[in-house]
């Protein structure tokens, strides 16, 4: 069946709040005739701990009680987050048009009044517990776009990283693997402060998203630059340190469209500036310490540990021993040290990776 178009039903986990016992007797016992499971409170700060146990689909309120009035308990549930969307029908005595108005200025979502009906207040129960569950429907199917629309884009960002990739067949998983260690980075500096205050699960899925984008620029290096096995010449190694900025660039016409897209702003960052180094002796802004993006420092001792540890067409990878000596002597020079440090911790994760899923030692 199609989701969209299920039965949405009408009975509910019912909260009645009134101060008097046979309101109560009475209303709880035509409402569990129709299948609700129904939990009557004598007052409203009974009705207040109540819902903090369990929160009850829909509350009828009456207004006219001791100590708290239906008013309060009211606007005090709607000023919580946890609550806020829990409809409230008024059922009250009280007839004036001024507190009819009261009601629904508090939160209510209807008004019923005493002596009341029970066909009316059976229909208007029915109303709202069914307008919650197609408003929560909607909600779920609503994620549910938003998920597929989300992994579709990233499918396609590490598509085209991985297209990019392809020039160089040596570079086996690096992609897949630079993607694991900032993610491992991120996650461990999330557990501290002052980086717990914006390492969110945003940026660890941002980060683990955009981190193959950072050599996307390469596309535009030609092949016997890009693909030399002895080292470069001044001028070569000038149009290399392009790519940086041609990767940015193509980045930043996609933001054209899409400026708020938290992903593509990070991937931007990152390929910009994961050649920076911390001291500012790096590519292409020269800039130095907390200057250069977060994510690209992070993603700085990603790429520089995977390409140590690889085969490239113009080197031998380098042992555990010598990469793990490489990235610590660079500490306070090309990398940050609080990065370095956060690696040191994590080092035996990240040799148990990469020998799973690609390195020869």
């Amino acid at each position: 069946m199609n989701n969209a178009c299920k039965t949405i039903s009408t009975s509910g986990n019912i909260m009645i709040v009134d101060d008097v016992p046979a309101n109560l007797t009475l209303l709880s016992g035509m409402l569990k005739v129709k299948g609700h499971r129904v939990r009557p409170v004598p007052s409203g700060r009974l009705a207040l701990k109540a819902i903090e146990i369990e929160q009850p689909d829909l509350i009828l309120l009456d207004i006219t009680m001791p100590e708290m009035d239906g008013f309060e308990v009211c606007s005090l549930l709607k000023k919580d987050v946890r609550f806020k969307d829990i409809p409230v029908i008024f059922i009250s005595a009280l007839t004036e048009t001024l507190d009819k108005v009261k009601a629904f200025s508090v939160g209510g979502v209807d008004y019923v009044t005493k002596p009341f009906q029970f066909e009316e207040v059976e229909v208007r129960v029915e109303t709202h517990l069914k307008m919650r569950r197609y408003q929560s429907h909607l909600e779920e199917l609503v994620a549910q776009q938003v998920e597929e629309i989300s992994a579709s884009q990233v499918s396609t960002i590490f598509a085209l990283a991985k297209l990019a990739e392809s020039r160089d067949n040596e570079t086996g998983e690096h992609l897949e693997r630079v993607q694991i260690y900032c993610k491992m980075l991120a996650e461990k500096l999330a557990e501290e402060e002052p980086y717990k205050s914006f390492i969110n699960n945003s940026f660890i899925n941002n980060i683990f998203s955009a981190s193959p984008l950072h050599d996307i620029g390469k596309v535009g290096i030609p092949d016997n630059i890009l693909l030399k096995p002895g080292k470069f010449t001044p001028n070569e190694f000038d149009i290399m340190k392009k790519h940086s900025l041609i990767g940015a660039t193509t980045l930043e016409a996609v933001r054209n469209i899409y400026q708020k897209n938290a992903l593509i702003n990070m991937g931007i960052s990152i390929a910009r500036n994961h050649h920076e180094c911390w001291d500012g002796t790096g590519y292409p802004d020269g800039l130095k310490g907390d200057e250069i993006p977060f994510a690209a420092r992070i993603m700085a001792i990603a790429d520089v540990y995977d390409a140590v540890r690889s085969a490239r067409c113009y080197k031998k990878p380098f042992s555990r021993d010598n990469s793990r000596k490489i990235i610590e002597s660079e500490s306070g020079a090309k990398f940050d040290p609080v990065l370095v440090n956060t690696f040191l911790e994590l080092e035996d994760e990240f040799d148990r990776v990469g020998r799973d899923m690609g390195y020869a030692s």
